[in-house]
């Protein structure tokens, strides 16, 4: 089963398995969420969605070759509470 991403090309990609939301971006693939994988064919279905998630963000980094030590982050902007 192929992703229905491609890791680190498309800034709009994303995609949910039951709980857990996979987000592309050129830097990064951000999971977040939660997933079940239960011991039944829904259970299989997605943990083969997972791992062919996995397994092409695995080769996306493998192939690229000007792999930085670290992604630069930066910090979450601080906003005033709009209710203090």
């Amino acid at each position: 089963m192929p992703s229905p991403i491609t890791p680190f090309v498309d800034e709009a990609e994303s995609l949910q398995i039951d709980d857990l939301t996979v987000e592309n971006q050129t830097d990064r693939v951000s999971l977040y969420g939660s997933l079940a994988l239960t011991r039944d064919k829904q259970g299989l279905a997605r943990a083969r969605e997972l791992k062919a998630l996995v397994d092409s963000v695995v080769a996306a980094l493998e192939y690229d070759e000007t792999l930085p030590d670290a992604v630069a982050t930066k910090p979450p902007d601080q906003v005033p509470n709009p209710f203090g």
